[in-house]
């Protein structure tokens, strides 16, 4: 009998490796898997590396994983906001690497990975220096840079209802990365503030279908921790 229903955050966590590629759902802090992020930080896997949209804001949430040390780099899209000052901080003192992709380019690299899909050519970034040493070619009149998928070995994700085969949806625009990232990885956590018995599911409703997900985890709802800005 099929059931990916974790007892704990820690359960399902435990077997992080250090080294591993971590992808990371959430657009700021809408849709951040806030308890799986505090998980990894007190699980203690080291020298990852973090795909997410941004590189944290305030000091919780993916920016206490950073602060914490066990992140070796992050690819991104939006490593500067006006709260990220745990990210500005570790990169100005040479603590972390950073990779920036363009936004769409990183949906689309892990959409890739999960699609089967061994590279695509993207308009994206063309004649910029986020196409320095990339493969380019014209096609019937447009510039393209070739890109390569991002493969998870992790995903950790937020969904908002699930069931024991892993089957889940989500709320409104917290939905963003989660799909993607889940169908990158090898290894898929999702939080789900409702769990359901099988069947209740309209099959049509569901967004991330159970193959693409590893271990379910309930947790509690709570307000969403903004980052804040210091004065």
């Amino acid at each position: 009998m099929i059931n990916k229903i974790a007892d704990s955050v820690a359960e399902a966590l435990a077997g992080v490796q250090d080294g591993a590629t971590v992808l990371i759902g959430g657009f700021g802090t809408s849709g951040n898997p806030v308890e799986l992020i505090d998980g990894l930080i007190a699980q203690g896997a080291r020298d990852l590396t973090v795909v997410n949209n941004n590189a944290g804001n305030g000091d919780s949430g993916l920016a206490a994983l950073l602060r914490s040390g066990q992140v070796r780099k992050i690819i991104c899209s939006f490593p500067r906001q006006a709260d990220s000052w745990v990210f500005d901080e570790l990169y100005r003192a040479g603590k972390i690497e950073l990779e920036l992709v363009p936004q769409g380019n990183l949906a689309e690299r892990m959409r890739a990975a999960g699609a089967g899909i061994g590279a695509f050519f993207c308009p994206t970034g063309y004649g910029t220096e986020l196409s320095r040493g990339k493969e380019t070619r014209e096609i019937n009149g447009r510039h393209y840079v070739l890109e390569y998928p991002i493969h998870g070995d992790v995903a950790l994700v937020k969904a908002e209802r699930g069931d024991r085969w892993g089957n889940l949806t989500y709320r409104m625009s917290a939905r963003n990365f989660g799909p993607v990232c889940a169908m990158a990885a090898k290894y898929t956590v999702a939080t789900v503030h409702e769990l359901v018995e099988l069947g209740e599911m309209d099959p049509e409703s569901v967004v991330t279908p159970g193959i693409f997900v590893s271990r379910v985890v309930k947790v509690p709802r709570v307000a969403t921790r903004a980052g804040g800005i210091r004065q």
